[in-house]
Order: structure tokens, then sequence, then C-alpha cells
């Protein structure tokens, strides 16, 4: 079932014009001049219950926008949205109750003086929640984000790793059908990073919710997304399975090896050397080949460990956003 649909969204800014010249300046004071900035420029795609789709691209790219513009916060320029049936510009109060938009950089919007359990009882009175379904979402997720010892301390307190799981057991303690994910691991150190992946993940798959994320951590969308929506300067470059987008960019895949001795071998006659160190090495090699050099490998000295995996997302992102398309 489809719960988002987009099609040829578009977002222009309006920008004043700011000339050099302290005459020029004193005339703009007067006489604005305006150039026009295509944020997001007719993007469309359909997303189902249930999905957890990565929204990727770099900087200025637009995503932050289309997550504005998805969650009712800007009205569009152009193009149509509906989410769950709604126009979120509309900002109908029976759309916002079934939405989330959380931003890494923001997880509380709540006065720092509340305590956890304060802000939790804030966003049951905000969002209607009853008392049976406040007493069963907040125990299951103060257990879920490991939030007990958080409860009574005062959201200023916090620690930004503390503040986003806080802020998620806000943001879900009414059950929203789809969350806006915007950086949700930013700036988190490797323990959080790895409760909040994993939060997400069980999550998702315990609601059915639809999830739509935003991050610079290629690792938070190979842990979570099975399909990507890449976007560049306003325009989408792609929207696929990850695994397709890597067999469209990525000829070659990585050999990981580790050895005690290889009596020589000549690692340079089978594959690009990526990375040495005494007893392992990583080469890059033709996935056409794979099979073969294994093989020789094995036969040719003992080895402790083999393992073949594909080059790094951040490499084919980079590789996809300077060459401008996808390989088809």
């Amino acid at each position: 079932m489809s719960v988002m649909t987009v099609k040829n969204l578009t977002m222009t800014y309006k920008v004043p014009v700011r000339p050099a010249g302290l005459k020029a300046s004193l005339q703009s004071l007067f006489k604005r001049q305006y150039r026009y900035v295509k944020a997001v420029e007719h993007i469309s795609f359909t997303i189902g219950e249930g999905e957890v789709v990565g929204f990727l691209g770099p900087n200025g790219a637009g995503k932050t926008t289309t997550l504005k513009m998805l969650s009712g916060i800007l009205h569009s320029s152009d193009g149509e949205a509906k989410v769950l049936g709604h126009i979120p510009w509309l900002r109908e109060i029976s759309y916002l109750k079934q939405i989330a938009f959380i931003r890494g950089s923001r997880p509380m919007s709540v006065p720092g003086e509340l305590t956890v359990k304060d802000a939790l009882l804030f966003q049951k009175k905000l969002y209607d929640v009853t008392d049976f379904d406040y007493r069963r979402n907040a125990a299951e997720l103060v257990d879920m984000l490991d939030l007990e010892s958080l409860l009574p301390r005062q959201v200023r307190a916090l620690s930004l790793g503390e503040k986003m799981r806080s802020g998620l057991a806000c943001s879900l303690l009414y059950r929203p059908k789809v969350l806006f994910l915007d950086e949700p691991t930013l700036g988190l150190d490797v323990t959080a990073v790895n409760a909040i992946r994993k939060f997400l993940k069980l999550y998702s798959s315990h609601t059915r919710a639809t999830i739509l994320l935003t991050s610079h951590y290629m690792a938070d969308v190979e842990a979570l997304c099975g399909r990507i929506i890449l976007i560049n300067k306003g325009e989408l470059h792609y929207d696929g399975r990850l695994s397709a987008l890597y067999d469209a960019m990525t000829p070659y895949k990585h050999l990981h090896i580790s050895f005690t001795d290889t009596n020589g071998f000549l690692w340079e006659d089978i594959g690009d050397v990526i990375h040495s160190e005494d007893h392992s090495i990583t080469l890059r090699i033709p996935k056409e080949r794979i099979t073969a050099v294994t093989n020789r490998i094995l036969s040719s000295f003992s080895v402790h460990d083999l393992l073949v995996v594909e080059p790094p997302l951040e490499d084919v992102m980079e590789q996809i956003f300077s060459e401008g398309s996808i390989h088809k």
C-alpha cells in the first residue's frame, strides 16, 4: 500500500541580491533585486507502508527541504505530494498526529528545565494520547531505548546521545505512521549510534512504520535501508535497491585476506592493492574474476580468513555525484 506519493515536487526560494559598492547597496534598499534558487526540482517517488528508505545526497542537495515539505513545515512551489492521503502543507491536525519529524541537530524541542518524564507527559497532552496508550507506549519505549535512569533528569543535562534517545521516545509516544529522520546519528559516539540503529530497525519491524531517512553516515543507510533515493542539486538521480546501485556502479569487489606467510606470492598479478599490512591485505578485483582469484589464493598458501565485500558506499556515492549519472 502506498503511504507517500510525490509528483514533480519543486521548491524555489526567492533570494535577495546584494550588490557590491555603497551606491548600489543604498539603491537596493529602495529597489530590491532578487534571484531564484531551485532547492528541489521536479522530483517524483512513491513509498509504501513499512519501507525504510535512505534519502541521500551531498550538502545542499535538497534533502532537508524535501523533508520539510513532506512534513508540512514548508509549502511547495509546485508539484504534488500526498502522505497518508493528506496534502502535507495544509497541516491538518489529523495528519500531524500521524507523522514525526526528528532532527539529529535538535532532537528535543521542549524547555531544558523539564525532565525526560515531564517531556513525555507534555507530549501525551499535546497529542491527546489516552492514559492506556501512554502507559503501554511509554513503558515500551523506555525499555527499548534504555531510558529508565534518564526519566528524572532535566533535558538540559543530557548528552547529545541521551537527548536523541529521549527525543525518539517523545516523538514516537503517539505511534506515528510515518517518520522523517534528518541525520538521526549526527554527532553521536559509536555506542549511541549503534543503539539508535538497533532501535530504529526494531521499531520499524514492530510497528510497520514508514521511515524516510537522511544521513551522511553511509553505515546508517547500509544497516537500515534496502532502498535509497539519491538527490543532487535538487534533482533525483536514482531510486531503487541498494544492491542494484552496487551492480550498476561497481564492476569490482574488495577482497580482504588474512594470512601468516604467502611464500612470496605476487599480489599485483591478481588485482589492485588497496591496503596492505604485515599479515593482511585488501585487493580490488573485477567481479567476474572473484571465483578464480579466490581459488588461486586458497591453493597457493594457508589463509586465516578471506572476505569478499562491496566497496564502501561512500566511494560509490562520490563516483555518482562526480560523474553526474548512474551507469546502465
